[in-house]
């Protein structure tokens, strides 16, 4: 078990699923289902399935979704510490879904983050969390100059520090602190706004974004190749494919807690990647989008339906 600190999105998701083709304009039939969710959330819900300790720092309203997201900490034994603003609203995330489960549209209603503002850190119950954890995992959802000093506060003190990268437009958050990172967690969307290239052999992903100063981390391709490296090694490995999604929403972050999980054991990468997939599988298998299935079994269960990673260098 590790002690590992998380710091980012927690929130309120709320998800339409479209029940035939989807007709853009004009009014679809489906179904809308509502939960607590935030890419560093979902992470921190899987890690804390996996048996590790993990604690939550995260701005949160004096409201009934705060609320929601207190019980769901509880829930998914993640010990909850958040800055609540009585008289804000709990963040959300609104989106559209394909009947197969893929995003249309989504509407992220984000503003009390920015309150989350790097003095935020100087708080006596923050900085005795940072001296206590082994581990730091945070995401793009907080305003840039806290997660730079986020990243630097725990890189000077010694901890693993990981990142999520949320989103083409979030990501961009990140660029002053790469070095500071020891993972970065992102789609080859993202992956293309943080490098600002357009890259037609995916396997090139690993020397672009060590160029930039990101010693380690992994690019996903959704049913395609994901791609990983730390330091100078780098690998791939394609998916299975699965029969039927239950919903794209956190898989990423799925993929992120899966990867972590390894290589806070001392796995090698091939094995992470592994561990990655096999963990984004069971979030893409589940309607929600932090599994409440997951176990080290089940994980160990789907890692069986896993091909070997390719070492690429």
């Amino acid at each position: 078990m590790t002690a590992i600190l998380a710091l980012g999105g927690a929130h309120i998701d709320r998800r339409g699923r479209i029940s035939g083709e989807t007709a853009p304009g004009a009014s679809n039939p489906g179904s809308w289902r509502e939960e607590a969710g935030g890419g560093v959330f979902n992470a921190a819900r899987n890690l804390a399935r996996l048996g590790h300790a993990v604690t939550l720092i995260s701005p949160r309203g004096g409201d009934a979704e705060g609320e929601a997201v207190a019980i769901a900490a509880e829930a998914a034994g993640v010990i909850d510490r958040p800055f609540t603003f009585l008289d804000r609203r709990t963040p959300s995330y609104t989106a559209i879904l394909e009947r197969d489960g893929n995003l249309v549209i989504a509407l992220a209603d984000m503003e009390l983050y920015r309150l989350f503002s790097p003095r935020r850190l100087s708080v006596r119950t923050v900085r005795d969390a940072f001296e206590a954890t082994e581990a730091v995992i945070t995401d793009a959802n907080l305003p840039e100059e806290t997660l730079l000093l986020i990243t630097a506060t725990a890189r000077r003190l010694g901890k693993t520090t990981a990142a999520i990268g949320i989103s083409p437009a979030k990501i961009v958050r990140f660029s002053e602190a790469l070095a500071h990172l020891d993972f970065l967690f992102m789609n080859e969307a993202e992956a293309k706004a943080l490098s600002g290239q357009e890259v037609e052999d995916f396997r090139r992903w690993p020397e672009i974004m060590t160029a930039l100063g990101l010693q380690g981390g992994a690019i996903t391709r959704g049913g395609h190749e994901a791609v990983a490296w730390i330091g100078g090694k780098s690998a791939c490995l394609a998916p299975p494919a699965l029969a039927s999604i239950g919903d794209v929403t956190g898989a990423g972050d799925g993929f992120a807690a899966g990867f972590l999980d390894a290589a806070l054991s001392g796995a090698p990468l091939e094995a992470c990647l592994r561990s990655a997939t096999a963990s984004a599988r069971i979030a893409l298998e589940s309607e929600m989008a932090a599994s409440e299935a997951l176990s080290r079994a089940l994980l160990a269960a789907t890692l069986a339906l896993v091909p070997e990673a390719e070492i690429l260098l």
